[in-house]
């Protein structure tokens, strides 16, 4: 006798810059799903089973690029816990991001905390899709509402990751937001990724990815040695980091990517990931 399968949650509170993280959901498990998957994310994949959302509005979603930005992430994450096994992540805007549960499956030991930091709404459907654990903290605000920052136990160091969110945000509030990180958590790292100015104009004028969804402007971005002065005009940064995306799919795509990433002339045209040490 076959049951009655669990009704889905309804994600249709999630609007403009929420809703990109139902994108980056859906690629990241269809990413997971093939037989040769470049990440392990169960958890996307059930995430995207149990969510009540026309995913077909976003068109294409049988790519790679973002589930390699989340293996970026956990690696540079992974990393610091390493050293810092009793560390605390802070996940700023995580939407749909399933890094802790990653994290916790890579060996890494379990005496790591994980605090995310994102709208009330997000954190509403996040504590109804996701078990729970005694070692992840939820905090409904704004990234913006500084106030979280007192909610972080640095004392056995803090790994900040800002997936997804700095280029949706105005110039002065992104580094806002990067000033006061370096300033609050001396000792910690902070990891983040950009377009480059070329694609950030793009998205101004209206970026469609299917005749039902436009992508969300994005008017924040950085070249890799716009990145690299931060280490000059932010106090607090001590070094900075250009990470490489790691290896994909095809010969091509890894081509191109080890292209991009080694030859200075591509610099200026190319996305950024970077890696922040606060001193």
């Amino acid at each position: 006798m076959t049951g009655t399968p669990p009704a889905k949650v309804d994600a249709s509170a999630l609007k403009d810059v929420s809703e990109t993280a139902l994108l980056t959901l859906q690629v990241r498990a269809h990413e997971a799903r093939r037989p040769d998957s470049l990440i392990d994310d169960p958890m996307a994949v059930r995430l995207v089973d149990s969510i009540d959302f026309d995913f077909a509005k976003f068109g294409f979603t049988r790519r790679q690029d973002m589930a390699l930005r989340a293996k970026t992430f956990d690696t540079y994450t992974r990393r610091y816990l390493v050293d810092h096994p009793k560390a605390t992540v802070v996940a700023l805007a995580e939407g749909f991001q399933t890094s802790f549960h990653r994290l916790d499956a890579a060996g890494v030991g379990n005496e790591f905390r994980w605090l995310t930091v994102d709208l009330p709404p997000m954190i509403a459907l996040r504590e109804k899709l996701l078990p729970p654990s005694d070692r992840v903290r939820m905090l409904a605000q704004s990234a913006l509402d500084y106030s979280w920052m007192d909610a972080v136990d640095d004392s056995d160091g803090v790994f900040i990751t800002a997936e997804g969110l700095l280029m949706y945000l105005p110039p002065s509030d992104a580094m806002g937001l990067i000033n006061a990180c370096a300033t609050r958590f001396p000792g910690g790292q902070m990891m983040f990724d950009l377009p480059p100015p070329w694609f950030a104009a793009i998205t101004r004028r209206g970026m469609r990815t299917s005749r039902r969804y436009k992508v969300p402007p994005m008017p924040f971005s950085l070249t890799v040695s716009q990145a690299a002065e931060l280490a000059d005009t932010v106090p607090g940064v001590r070094a900075v980091h250009d990470v490489p995306i790691p290896e994909g799919r095809g010969r091509l795509f890894n081509a191109l990517a080890w292209t991009a990433q080694r030859l200075p002339a591509f610099d200026s045209v190319r996305p950024v990931t970077t890696l922040l040490e606060f001193g």
